[in-house]
Formats: structure tokens, sequence, C-alpha cells
């Protein structure tokens, strides 16, 4: 890797303090349109289960289209990218009896997000940053799967913590900038994942920041394990993320309030990427990337955030679309808050200096 992975945080405030910074957009949306089948999926790996609709693994099996996705996105302003590595965990890959190659997967990852950030910045000149993908998995600490058993749980907090680990500590190994918590439902997986990168953070010698990024899943603006926007950024502020968020949820519209409140909570950068739009009757996503640019614009109008990107059923142009309509627009001010009380049963609020 070509980039100082130590000064990476300082060069992004940096940036982010100068303009708005432009993220990448869906990899599930850029991968549907190679059409893969199952031999492509599953190359030479020689594994017991179908693996067509595991993304993670053509970071080994088809490392050429993962770059190229990378590349386009780059190419359309992004500042940043992620790796492919969403779900890239032992209990998210055990449905594909792939765990054994968690750690490998992970590794590819980076390395490709890493080597096509630096091939754009060898081009222009210009800084790309790494953020490694962090998912859910689909397993809660919150939430019992039988409704017949409220207390019953898949999983405890100590195993789901050790398949983060492995995840994070392999990221780092790759050349990630940042590691990037997201798409949360499930603020104690959240909790659980961030203790994860911290420790692997400190265990490989460097800093190595912390972006987190809520999903909300109900138009009331809670998350899955019942949070609302403010209660979640006061329950993970000690991590002192990089950046807070919200992905995901809806289209830009109706995502706007909530991302508002975060942005007058949050003394630190918001980073948003909605999805294109709400899924169609077939699950697809019909808003065109001008129409996604132009409800984005509204974010940059309210200075709501400090990077914008895009989730579900967005696309290169989508990205190029937002790009362009940042362009001599000011960032969010961070707000500079000197005190925070908390009250039981109401919102915090913030006295600011």
């Amino acid at each position: 890797m070509t980039q100082n992975n130590d000064n990476a945080a300082a060069a992004f405030r940096t940036a982010a303090s100068q303009r708005i910074l432009i993220f990448d957009g869906g990899y599930g949306t850029s991968i549907q349109k190679y059409k893969l089948g199952e031999a492509e999926y599953a190359g030479n790996l020689n594994l017991p289960k179908d693996q067509k609709g595991n993304n993670d693994i053509l970071n080994l099996t088809q490392p050429d289209i993962i770059k190229s996705i990378h590349g386009e996105y780059l190419a359309n302003g992004a500042d940043m990218v992620e790796t492919n590595t969403f779900s890239s965990t032992t209990i998210s890959m055990a449905d594909y009896a792939a765990e054994h190659l968690v750690w490998d997967m992970n590794i590819a990852g980076a390395k490709l997000a890493r080597e096509a950030c630096d091939e754009a910045a060898a081009r222009d000149g210009r800084r790309r940053f790494v953020a490694g993908s962090i998912g859910p998995t689909n397993k809660t600490l919150s939430l019992s799967p039988d409704v017949n058993d409220p207390g019953f749980r898949e999983i405890d907090f100590e195993e789901l913590k050790e398949s983060y680990r492995q995840q994070c500590d392999a990221l780092i190994a790759g050349g990630v900038d940042f590691l990037l918590i997201e798409t949360v439902f499930d603020t104690l997986n959240a909790k659980c994942a961030a203790l994860a990168a911290k420790e692997a953070g400190l265990a490989s010698g460097r800093d190595v920041p912390i972006m987190i990024s809520l999903t909300i899943t109900d138009m009331a603006g809670r998350n899955l394990s019942g949070h609302t926007v403010a209660a979640f950024w006061n329950a993970v502020r000690h991590v002192n993320p990089l950046t807070i968020g919200l992905n995901c949820s809806f289209g830009a519209d109706l995502l706007r309030p909530y991302l508002a409140e975060l942005s007058r909570q949050a003394d630190t950068l918001i980073m948003a990427y909605p999805n294109a739009g709400l899924p169609n009757e077939l699950g697809e996503y019909d808003e065109l990337p001008e129409q996604t640019a132009i409800l984005v614009d509204q974010w940059f109008d309210e200075k709501l955030v400090n990077i914008v990107g895009g989730c579900c059923g967005t696309t290169p142009a989508h990205i190029g679309a937002i790009a362009k309509k940042s362009l001599g627009k000011a960032p969010r001010q961070i707000p500079k808050i000197a005190v925070q009380t908390r009250l039981a049963g109401l919102e915090p609020f913030n006295i600011a200096v």
C-alpha cells in the first residue's frame, strides 16, 4: 500500500472541513449487472454449499470485477470507497459454509479497495480513503428470534465480538484507513463491533478510526432495537467515532428529518448514504441518479452533512450526480458542545458555546 494510514484521520478531517466529501454507492446493485451464475461465484473453491448471492466471496473468485466497481465509483467523484466485506464474518459466512475463508476474504477486499484508491490518487494527486465495511451479521444480541421465548438469544456478546474481531484484524492487515460499522439495526451489536474494532486497532499498533452508521426501520425514526437517532448517538458517542450517520433506511427525502436531528446532536462528522428511494413491488429501485441528487441537494442547502454517498439501488451514476451537486456547497459545521445533560425519559439537550 502506498498511502500512510497513520495520518488518514487528520487528512480526512481536513478535507471534510473544506468541502463535502463523496462516498461510494451500492455494491450489490453494481454486482447484479454482471449477471453472475454459480460457477462465477464459486470459482475453484469447491465449497459444499451454493455460493450464488454471496457477494463477499467475489473478492476471491472475481477480484477484477470488485476492483472495477471501486474504480467506477472513484471515477465518478468518490473520495472514499468501502470494502466489499459487508457479510465477511464467520457468523454470516456460516450460511455458505465459507467460515474458513473469512480472513482471506477481508484481506482481499481491503487490498482491492486500497489498490483502486492508490491508482486513482496516482492519476490526479487527490487522496482517496478506504473504509472497511462491517455489517450487522444475521444474528442479534438484543432480540429473540423465537416469539415464544423472548429471552432466547442465538449468540452471546463474546462470541459475536470474537467474530467481529477477526474481521477487524484482517481489514486492518489489508490496509484500510477506517472501520465502518454500518447498517446498524441492533445498537448492542454495534457496541460489540466497536469494542472489537478498538481492540483490533490497539493490537495493530496504529490508530484506526471508527465510523458508525445507523439504519432506521420505521417511520417513528427508530432502529430495530428501539433507539431513536438521538438515543443511538448517546449510546455510541463514547467510542469517539470519526463519523456518525445514517444509511439504507429510506430514500433521501424520508431520511432528511432524522438526519437533521442527528446533525444537531452529534459533535463529529456526519455521513449519510440513502437508498435510491423505496423499492417497487419487485424489490427494485426506480429512482434515477438525477432524482437522488436533487433530493440530496436539499441536505447540502441545509448543511446537514459532511460526507454523502448511496446505499441500495445506487450506482456510480448516482454518485456522479451527487458529486456534481456538491460542488461549491459548504459542508456542515460541527457544533461545539460544552455540556450535554441527559435526563431520564427526555431527549438530551445541548448547550453550545
